[in-house]
């Protein structure tokens, strides 16, 4: 054992229990999205359907949408460690969570939803990036940075359905002289209500992809 891991014990970033990043009694109550689902944003539903109550009626650049978790229960906890904590190593964990429940997408490449510039700098990393470079290690597929946010949209959270789709129409533009494959996997860590990552989805497509596929760890489902 390292002197920093004397200093520093790992702990389970859901339970605080020493240990690992995630203890075993926690990843197994974490509640996994398996099914049924909206086939085409991902939701959970009583029954398959092709458009779900919080899809249908909405332009949706995206093909389809997989989270791999509920965001509930120890899920929040689990995120709020990696993301606002800097806690990296759980990268590779929850990646490991994400290619046990969503199967490997048939596409090209992976890319990922470009970070605000000031919430990386005061994180120091990407949480969607490395998530999305541990996932193309696992599923064998080269990762392609493809996106760049332009502006500077408000945050999303606390905005209604309309206004975050409004917030973040055309925030996304790809890097100059981008030649992305026809099709693609966007990575994302939390999806919410899709806004963000549509909008993404149409960056890419106006560039040339045909079918953009996103893959999220978590998903929230709102109230009604």
């Amino acid at each position: 054992m390292s002197l920093l891991e004397l200093l520093f014990p790992l702990r389970c970033a859901a339970c605080g229990e020493p240990g690992n990043e995630l203890c075993e009694r926690c990843r197994e109550r974490l509640p996994r999205l398996c099914g049924p689902l909206c086939e085409r944003c991902g939701a959970p539903t009583a029954w398959p359907v092709a458009r779900c109550l919080e899809c249908s009626g909405r332009r949706i650049a995206f093909a389809s949408a997989r989270s791999a978790l509920l965001y509930a229960g120890a899920v929040p906890s689990l995120v709020g460690a990696w993301k606002e904590r800097g806690l990296r190593r759980l990268a590779a964990v929850l990646a490991e969570l994400v290619s046990e429940t969503i199967p490997p997408p048939q596409v090209k490449a992976l890319t990922c939803v470009p970070a605000q510039h000031e919430r990386a700098l005061s994180r120091g990393f990407h949480p969607a990036r490395a998530l999305a470079l541990e996932l193309a290690r696992i599923w064998e597929l080269p990762f392609v940075p493809l996106l760049e946010r332009v502006g500077s949209p408000r945050r999303q959270r606390g905005l209604a359905l309309s206004e975050r789709s409004r917030n973040v129409a055309g925030a996304f533009v790809t890097f100059s002289g981008a030649r992305p494959p026809i099709n693609i996997c966007l990575i994302d860590d939390v999806y919410t209500s899709g806004a963000t990552t549509s909008a993404c989805a149409s960056a890419l497509r106006k560039v040339g992809c045909r079918r953009v596929e996103v893959v999220a760890l978590a998903r929230a489902v709102r109230e009604r």
